[in-house]
């Protein structure tokens, strides 16, 4: 039924532009070589429509066909890339620290295990003010 409303359309247009084509001359000065022409370009305009569409059509299928690829191929590199994380390496833009001096070596403290001021007493004897 879909093909039978297409021909008919197609023969419609045809008969269109035959007939406005023809109009345009005039029924009095018409020959054969006029309606020639008419049908002629009618079929012309019928075919450029033909071939539109049907262009339309494959193009439509061809990036229907991409697009899928295309989705697929995402959809497996999403999955590869959650599948196995790789470590991340980071290098560091620091320098590394300098190292220490070299100090005196380490002697005991001169006067036994408790260090005395070296003048007065320790501890005084008065309590007095203290800081």
């Amino acid at each position: 039924m879909r093909i039978s409303f297409l021909v008919y359309g197609v023969l419609y247009v045809v008969v269109e532009i035959v007939g406005a084509q023809i109009e345009a001359i005039g029924w009095p000065q018409l020959t054969a070589l006029d309606v020639a022409t008419a049908v002629a370009n009618a079929c012309l305009a019928v075919a450029v429509g033909i071939a539109v569409l049907v262009g339309m059509d494959v193009g439509g299928r061809r990036w229907h066909r991409s697009v899928v690829a295309w989705r697929e191929e995402r959809a497996r590199l999403d999955a590869e890339s959650w599948d196995e994380p790789g470590t991340i390496t980071v290098s560091s833009w620091r320098a590394e620290p300098p190292a220490l001096p070299a100090g005196r070596p380490w002697e005991p403290a001169p006067g036994g295990d408790y260090a005395v001021p070296p003048r007065g007493r320790p501890f005084p004897e008065d309590p007095g003010r203290l800081l």
